[in-house]
C-alpha cells in the first residue's frame, strides 16, 4: 500500500480530533458562561429573597439539560473514536509489527561491532556517548578511532567560526596525498581565505597572500587564478562586483562536506557511518524478508538453516560497493563456495556449473555459449 494512503487517513483523523477538540472546547466555554451568569445573579440578590436564588438554580438546571453537554461531547468523542480506529486497523493492515520473524541467529563478531558502534558515535562528534558506550562494553584501543575525528571536528568548530588555519595546515601536511587523489579541497581553503581578507578591504595583504599561497596552483587552475586576481578591483565591496558569488555561504557548507569526505577518506574510514548504511540497508531489504518468512512459515521450511534466499533482495546503487556474478547456466549467485570460473574461451559459470558440464572434472566439456572446449583445469577461479 502506498504511503499516500496512510497519510490521507492520518490527515482524516487529525482533522477530527481538532473538530473534536473545537466542540470540547465550544461546549466548556457555554457551559463557563452560563455558570457564571447564575453565579452574578445569585450574587446580587437579595439575602431575603430564597425564592430568587432558587428561581436562578432552576433556571440554569434547565438550560443545562437543554445544553445537554455530556451528549454533545460524547457525540465528537464517538465520531474521533470511529476514526482512530479505522486508522489503527489500516495501520495494521499495511505493517508488519512482528518484525522479529525476519531475524535470523547470525554470529558476529562482538568487538567488531562494537567498534562499528563506537565509530558512529564518534564520526557524528558525540565523543562522550563513545566513550561512555567503549567503557562500558569493556572495549580497548580505541584511540586509532577516537583521535582522528577528534582532529576533525576541532578543524570543523573552527571553520564555523570562519577560521581556516587548521583546515590549511591539515591541507597542507597531506598536500601531496590530496594531489594523488584529484583533490583541489586545498586550493579552494586558500581562495575562501583570500576572499576573506579582501572582503576586509585588505588589498596589498590579498595580493601577498595570492603571491604565496594561490600562485603554485596557477600552473593547473589559471582560469580560477584569473578570477580571484580581477577580485582584487572591488577589495571590500566584493558584494557589488561581479564576482558576488564566491561571498555565498554555499562555499563553505560544501567545502565542510569535502573536507568531512577527504579526511575520511584519508584514514581509511568510508564517508557514510557503516552502522547508518547498515541500518537504512536492512530498512530496504526487511520488507522482502519479512514476506518471506511468511511464505516459508506454512511450508515449515527452516529459515534459520538457509545459507542463500530463494529470492533476490533488491537494495538500491547507493548499496552496491561490489560487482555481484550470477551463472547464467545455474541461476545461482557466485559465494565462497561457489564462486565464478573463467573458462579459456573467456566465458564465466559458477564453479558447480563447470562440475557438472565435466563430471566432477573428469572429462572435457564444451563451453554452452561457443564451440571452445576446456578441461576443469583449465578454468580458474575470479575474485570481484
Amino acid at each position: 500500500m502506498e504511503l499516500s494512503t496512510i497519510k490521507d487517513a492520518f490527515d482524516r483523523v487529525n482533522k477530527k480530533q481538532k473538530l473534536s477538540s473545537s466542540k470540547a472546547q465550544e461546549v466548556i466555554d457555554q457551559l463557563r458562561r452560563e455558570l457564571e451568569e447564575a453565579l452574578e445573579k445569585l450574587q446580587s440578590a437579595n439575602s431575603q429573597s430564597a425564592v430568587d436564588e432558587k428561581s436562578v438554580l432552576t433556571e440554569l438546571h434547565k438550560k443545562l439539560i437543554e445544553m445537554g453537554p455530556l451528549n454533545q461531547l460524547e457525540g465528537s468523542q464517538k465520531e474521533l473514536n470511529v476514526g482512530l480506529s479505522k486508522y489503527v486497523k489500516l495501520l495494521e493492515k499495511s505493517f508488519n509489527p512482528e518484525i522479529a520473524k525476519a531475524y535470523r541467529n547470525v554470529e558476529f563478531d562482538l568487538h567488531t561491532v562494537n567498534q562499528i558502534i563506537a565509530n558512529h558515535f564518534y564520526r557524528h562528534g558525540l565523543f562522550d556517548l563513545g566513550d561512555c558506550f567503549i567503557n562500558e562494553a569493556g572495549e580497548s584501543e580505541v584511540d586509532s578511532l577516537r583521535t582522528p575525528f577528534m582532529e576533525m571536528y576541532k578543524i570543523l568548530e573552527a571553520m564555523r567560526s570562519r577560521n581556516l588555519d587548521s583546515a590549511l595546515n591539515w591541507a597542507a601536511a597531506h598536500h601531496d596525498t590530496l594531489l594523488q587523489k584529484g583533490s583541489s579541497l586545498e586550493l579552494k581553503l586558500h581562495r575562501l581565505q583570500f576572499v576573506e581578507i579582501l572582503q576586509k578591504g585588505n588589498r596589498a595583504e590579498a595580493l601577498q597572500y595570492a603571491r604565496v599561497h594561490l600562485a603554485p596552483f596557477a600552473s593547473v587552475n589559471m582560469v580560477e587564478i584569473q578570477k580571484l586576481m580581477a577580485c582584487l578591483l572591488w577589495a571590500g565591496r566584493l558584494d557589488c562586483s561581479p564576482y558576488a558569488e564566491y561571498l555565498s555561504p554555499e562555499h563553505w557548507e560544501k567545502l565542510t562536506e569535502e573536507l568531512i569526505q577527504q579526511f575520511c577518506s584519508l584514514f581509511g574510514q568510508s564517508y557514510e557511518s557503516p552502522l547508518g548504511v547498515t541500518v537504512a540497508a536492512g530498512v530496504q531489504a526487511l520488507p522482502t524478508l519479512l514476506k518471506l518468512a511468511n511464505v516459508m512459515a506454512p511450508k515449515k521450511q527452516d529459515w534459520q538453516a538457509m545459507k542463500q534466499l530463494p529470492v533476490p533482495v533488491d537494495l538500491g546503487k547507493e548499496f552496491q560497493f561490489h560487482s555481484v556474478f550470477v551463472c547464467p547456466v545455474s541461476r545461482d549467485q557466485g559465494s565462497d563456495e561457489n564462486p565464478p570460473m573463467l573458462m579459456p574461451c573467456g566465458h564465466v559459470l559458477c564453479k558447480q556449473s563447470i562440475a557438472k558440464l565435466a563430471k566432477s572434472g573428469t572429462r572435457t566439456f564444451k563451453c554452452p555459449y561457443c564451440p571452445a572446449e576446456a578441461t576443469m583445469g583449465q578454468c580458474k577461479q575470479l575474485h570481484f
